[in-house]
């Protein structure tokens, strides 16, 4: 997989989480997610108990609440979409404070905004837990394809390195005067586009033939193999059983 490659999702630390092998994190919190997705949405107290398993984890795993909150502003766009559903969706109508609101729109929205609301903190938790290049190996070691395996590689590896590219074209278009400032200029913006797309292309050729050149098959040599203990996998399992537990628990009260 090559060297390390450090990023800013990731909380270096050394607590139990963290020493976890990666694809038992993987695992542990795709069963959760999972767990979370096929509770009833009408099971409030249940969302209430997900959530302080994972504040459970992030306190095993030493990660600070504003650390964590900080990474989840990405959910920003589907809790605006969720927040207009009310509106929109048809339906019996419910009134309060002096809006009209839908019913179902209403029960939609909760749904998205709590089950995405805990789909994105796990993931960020298992980020922030889990070096890049050790999400790579674990996934890898879950048998996932190994051509997905290297594109995310790739991406990882030379995402940095397409956005200096985007930094120094950026630079030299300001060092000549230009700034965007309407619509006359995204033909110039449609050009640097164009330019960096160009160079991507033909950076990705060099480093593919730089690869073949040394033997490259079709596979990525994997350094490092990580295998998991059975008391390694009893820990990583202990969250989703929990969320297994909770959501049983829910259907059999409805």
């Amino acid at each position: 997989m090559g060297a390390g490659h450090a990023h800013k999702l990731y909380r270096h630390g050394h607590s139990p989480v963290h020493a976890l092998p990666p694809h038992c994190k993987i695992a542990a919190v795709f069963c959760f997610v999972l767990a979370v997705v096929a509770t009833r949405r009408e099971a409030f107290w249940a969302f209430a108990l997900y959530a302080l398993l994972l504040a459970a984890v992030a306190f095993a795993a030493r990660v600070p609440a504003p650390f964590l909150l900080r990474r989840m502003l990405i959910e920003i766009p589907f809790v605006a979409f969720a927040l207009l559903m009310p509106f929109v969706a048809e339906g019996p109508r419910v009134h309060a404070l002096g809006l009209s609101l839908s019913e179902s729109g209403l029960w939609s929205a909760w749904n998205i905004l709590a089950k995405g609301t805990l789909g994105v903190a796990a993931s960020a938790l298992l980020a922030a837990t889990t070096e890049l290049r050790a999400l790579l190996l674990g996934l890898q070691r879950l048998r996932m394809p190994p051509l997905l395996v290297q594109i995310a590689s790739f991406m990882i590896r030379y995402g940095d390195v397409i956005g200096d590219e985007m930094r120094r074209m950026r630079i030299a278009r300001e060092s000549r005067g230009f700034t965007a400032r309407g619509v006359r200029h995204w033909g110039v913006l449609a050009k640097s586009a164009g330019a960096l797309f160009i160079r991507s292309y033909e950076r990705g050729e060099r480093v593919h033939l730089a690869m073949v050149s040394r033997g490259y098959t079709g596979t990525l040599p994997v350094i490092d193999d990580v295998t998991a203990t059975r008391a390694q996998w009893a820990y990583a399992a202990a969250l989703p059983l929990a969320a297994l537990a909770v959501c049983l628990t829910g259907w059999t009260l409805s």
